[in-house]
């Protein structure tokens, strides 16, 4: 099942811009090693979701994977062969919009060559470069 908001205010957004980069969500928080966006971009439910499966598929139910973003913007599109006009369409999916620096994965309770390959699995399916990173502890 993709990840969905329960509910919204409004049920259509406009498209907006991603700038900057993370400033929030940007460390290492709930696991041990994480996986974080270089590139800004739109990750949709699906992807979340075909990344969460690749881990613990690879993990065997070992360990524990957090899963830090959530998709809120609904991205809506017109039906095929539609005439202009008419109105903005219905929202197809919903997408969470990512900043370069925004962890969007972790693992915790594995060891770390073990975690290392279970994010590279999961970073080929994310739509932008990721890279693997450990927590720092004491900081």
């Amino acid at each position: 099942m993709a990840l969905m908001p329960k509910r919204i205010k409004f049920r259509k957004s406009q498209r907006g811009r991603i700038r900057g980069v993370a400033g929030r969500g940007n460390t290492v928080a709930f696991g041990e090693f994480g996986l974080q966006s270089l590139d800004a971009g739109w990750l949709t439910a699906r992807q979340i979701e075909a990344g969460r499966v690749a881990a613990t598929h690879f993990l065997h139910r070992e360990g524990r994977v957090y899963i830090r973003v959530f998709p809120h913007k609904p991205v809506s599109s017109k039906p095929l062969e539609t005439r202009m006009g008419k109105g903005k369409g219905e929202p197809e999916y919903y997408v969470a919009c990512i900043k370069p620096g925004t962890m969007l994965y972790e693992i915790g309770g594995v060891e770390e060559d073990v975690a290392k390959r279970a994010l590279s699995r999961v970073s080929h399916k994310m739509p932008f470069k990721c890279r693997f990173v450990v927590r720092r502890h004491g900081v």
